[in-house]
């Protein structure tokens, strides 16, 4: 039974530690838009999301003002562009990317992700043109995301689109230097890729979803940060406990959120993704969790440790609140998005290679990571290398988010704005990869994948 005090914790979650809704996300299958012409093509696709998301804006507002509980973003994602996208040259998968823009800005929703990719395992021929098209695709359009998956702990790692990957980011970095090769903050590569992720760059419609669905994610490192403020002195234990009971309420209001969405706009409710998504504003920050259990700065030795118990106990809390717990789920460390993170590299705390060692354990991988503008694109790969290694071998989500900023050096800082935030470029090893990634091929899955 719900109390005075239960209303008065979610005001004061909401009102003073930045707990909200962070993506209300309708996935859409565009598997029936296939079609041999590309005009055809594009038609279909453009009906289809302004159809089934007419009414996706209007309805979260709608929740959002009834129930007072901040909706930040309403977003699409849609299946994958290559699966579709069999008649298309390259400009035909620009020229696809363009129509999804056009559908998005259409029905207001502040990103559209899907144009992806899936080549664990080897590349069709049509899949490389749509790898060919992203630097375009990107630079062309405003709201479209992009991902591709480069391997899984099944198959391993497809080395031949790590290689492609380096060479795609680099190009996307040069041809949107103007905005501080911003098109590389809507392009992630991971390893074991979740097919129902509400968050962007990485979400997309799976082959395994429902025709439409509703996927929610929620948000509140400010809310987790306070909790562990107040554990000052307990064990573990305690605070462990104290996280997955904060973690609990967290996820019942996207749960909340995601069955009144699905009710309203008469669609399935697919997931909720309660993972900790942080945001530049102060308060708000994966980062201050970290330091409030008591590490001076976040990165300093300890840090993996407190990490993997705050994933831990997010999941264990999360998955008690709602049957459908999906997508990624934990904790996300995006440099550019927490202030937290950010004023920790700006300090000396935290290197690219302790974020790596991080990523072992959280959700996700390395995030909204700015780099020096002339960084090699086999340094890039070799980088994607690394990430999606720790994916395959632990059977866990892994992903690169990697922005070489045009004409920017160690020392610089490349502004975003909004969520995106800024990022201070990264110090990289400069010993070279090259002779490493050339090598190509496919780097074979692990032992432990025959579980058959």
């Amino acid at each position: 039974m719900i109390n005075f005090s239960d209303i008065m914790e979610t005001v004061e979650m909401i009102d003073r530690e930045h707990l909200d809704v962070r993506t209300v996300t309708m996935g859409i299958s565009l598997l029936d838009c296939a079609s041999d012409s590309p005009e055809t093509l594009y038609r279909k696709v453009y009906d289809k999301i302004t159809t089934r998301a007419k009414d996706l804006v209007s309805t979260a507002e709608s929740i959002e003002k009834e129930y007072g509980i901040p909706i930040i973003h309403k977003r699409v994602s849609v299946t994958p562009a290559s699966l579709i996208g069999g008649c298309l040259d390259r400009d035909g998968y620009v020229r696809l990317a363009q129509t999804l823009d056009r559908a998005a800005r259409d029905v207001g929703i502040n990103f559209i992700g899907g144009f992806s990719a899936l080549v664990q395992k080897g590349m069709t021929a049509t899949e490389k043109v749509m790898l060919d098209s992203i630097p375009e695709a990107l630079a062309s359009t405003e709201v479209v995301c992009s991902s591709v998956n480069v391997g899984s702990t099944k198959s391993g790692i497809n080395m031949d689109a790590v290689l492609i990957m380096g060479k795609k980011i680099k190009e996307t970095a040069y041809l949107t230097r103007d905005g501080g090769s911003i098109g590389c903050a809507k392009l992630v590569v991971f390893a074991n890729v979740p097919e129902d992720n509400p968050f962007m760059a990485g979400a997309f419609h799976g082959t395994g979803e429902a025709e439409c669905c509703i996927n929610v994610g929620v948000s509140g490192p400010g809310v987790v940060a306070q909790a562990v403020k107040n554990c000052r002195g307990r064990d573990f234990t305690y605070l462990a406990e104290t996280i997955k009971k904060t973690a609990f309420k967290i996820t019942r209001m996207g749960q909340l959120v995601a069955a009144e969405a699905s009710r309203r706009l008469g669609v399935e409710f697919g997931i909720v993704d309660l993972s900790l998504a942080p945001t530049p504003a102060v308060g708000d920050s994966v980062a201050d969790i970290l330091e409030s259990m008591g590490l001076e700065r976040c990165g300093t030795h300890g840090t993996t440790a407190a990490l993997a118990m705050l994933n831990d106990a997010v999941k264990k809390g999360g998955s008690m609140a709602s049957s459908h717990v999906g997508g990624l789920s934990g904790a996300f460390i995006p440099v550019s998005e927490d202030r937290g993170m950010i004023d920790a590299v700006e300090c000396g705390a935290l290197s690219i290679e302790k974020l790596e060692a991080m990523t072992s354990v959280c959700s996700v991988g390395l995030d909204m990571i700015a780099v020096p503008g002339d960084t090699s694109e086999a340094t890039i790969s070799a980088i994607i290398a690394d990430e999606a290694s720790i994916g395959v071998i632990n059977g866990k989500t892994t992903a690169v988010r990697i922005i070489p900023a045009y004409g920017k050096g160690c020392g610089d800082t490349v502004e975003f704005g909004g969520l995106l935030g800024s990022a201070p470029i990264m110090k990289l090893s400069p010993f070279s990869s090259d002779e490493f990634i050339a090598r190509g091929g496919r780097i074979p899955a692990p032992i432990h994948s025959l579980r058959n």
